[in-house]
């Protein structure tokens, strides 16, 4: 079966994933174990059923000569075929399944790191979706031009009424956030049901926008188990809302699948895809992971409008380098990232000049922590991103800095 191994494969006939592997003897037989074993058969033990014929047309394709797999470690690509998926139907939970499956179980395989996957043209325009709104989109509806979009976070994340959320809110609109997500914690408890709490929000916000005011983006934390959350996404557009918050933990396949019924919703509608969890598959200090950027790209693929990509300067901070590789994956599919955990007015500015304009500053603690409150505290933010001096502004920097 030589021809597993083989550099001359019909791309648009397969699945590219580049991996990092490390194995307890080569990369040939590593690459070998995942080809074989996350497609069509036991890794080393071969049986009667197995003919030629089938490994030809089935089998995983390592792209590369024998003679370059001869290390314990290194760069490899395997090309999966397409015709193992039933696209429509099994989408990214069985390519998953595919990429970064049963090779975990193999001992000789002692690291093994998801870096890239290439689709073809094909499948990418037949089966995913770009973002129904996307950057320009979101743009032109809350009419923020040429400067990063401010968004508020809602904290406490839980324990609030819904009375207390519209004031909340309020406070963050009057200080001019073009966004508002609900916290990943929130979802739909009994004390603040999704129900009650939307429709008092979309009242408030609708009123404003007659009075000929920007609207705001107002993303329901809609966190849920199947078929739950495709009902919920159903359920804030029917009570008037724009926007759903869905946290990682909800499934990458949940992302597509919510972007599919939006589809045929006649008013704007976004997504957002909130990341807190995602180290456990992403983490560089696990020896299995899935790289961040992966997941961008999938998410882009599934339509999202808005990611939570990361952080630069804040309580987390991401490589640089590393940070605009990511915010040029998500701006190739018209994704906005918002920038999250730690953002203040202090860095803002300094945020800017290295990354450029199209993200989203998103805050919490320091729109609500502000000496005078969440409304000064989001005009503190906005003041900062328009470069405007102000009592707000100043106030702010005295409690957590300028950061040049």
């Amino acid at each position: 079966m030589e021809f597993i191994f083989n550099t001359n494969i019909e791309k648009q006939e397969n699945v590219i994933a580049t991996y990092f592997l490390e194995s307890k003897t080569t990369l040939e037989k590593a690459a070998w174990e995942l080809a074989i074993g996350q497609s069509v058969g036991n890794p080393n033990v071969r049986n009667e059923w197995e003919t030629d014929d089938l490994f030809i047309k089935y089998s995983c394709k390592i792209l590369h000569n024998k003679e370059e797999l001869q290390s314990n470690k290194g760069i490899v690509n395997i090309a999966f075929p397409v015709i193992n998926t039933c696209w429509e139907e099994d989408g990214i939970s069985h390519l998953l399944c595919q990429l970064m499956g049963g090779q975990m179980d193999i001992d000789n395989i002692t690291k093994c790191h998801l870096l890239k996957i290439e689709f073809p043209d094909k499948i990418i325009k037949k089966y995913f979706k770009s973002p129904k709104q996307g950057i320009e989109k979101i743009r032109q509806y809350t009419r923020c031009f040429n400067k990063p979009l401010l968004g508020g976070i809602v904290k406490p994340k839980t324990g609030i009424s819904p009375q207390v959320l519209l004031e909340m809110v309020k406070q963050m609109v009057e200080g001019g956030v073009n966004f508002i997500k609900e916290d990943e914690i929130l979802s739909n408890p009994i004390f603040c049901s999704i129900e009650e709490r939307v429709s008092l929000i979309m009242n408030y916000l609708n009123l404003r926008e007659k009075e000929g005011k920007d609207p705001v983006i107002y993303c329901v934390c809609i966190n849920a188990d199947a078929p739950y959350l495709l009902k919920r996404v159903q359920q804030v557009y029917d009570l008037g809302g724009n926007g759903i918050h869905v946290n990682f933990w909800c499934g990458m396949s949940s992302y597509l699948s919510i972007r599919k019924l939006t589809e045929s919703f006649e008013r704007p509608f976004f997504i957002h895809f909130q990341k807190s969890g995602d180290k456990i598959l992403t983490s560089k200090t696990h020896d299995y992971h899935i790289d961040w950027k992966v997941i961008c790209e999938l998410a882009g693929l599934s339509g999202v409008d808005f990611i939570h990509a990361g952080m630069w300067g804040g309580y987390m901070s991401d490589n640089e380098n590393e940070l605009k590789e990511v915010l040029n994956i998500l701006h190739s599919h018209r994704v906005i990232p918002a920038l999250s955990c730690g953002m203040h007015p202090g860095i803002v500015q300094n945020i800017m000049k290295i990354f450029g304009n199209d993200f989203m500053a998103n805050c919490g603690g320091s729109i609500h922590g502000h000496p005078d409150g969440s409304k000064a505290g989001a005009k503190a933010m906005k003041d900062a991103i328009n470069g405007n001096d102000s009592k707000e502004y100043r106030d702010a920097i005295n409690k957590w800095g300028l950061i040049n």
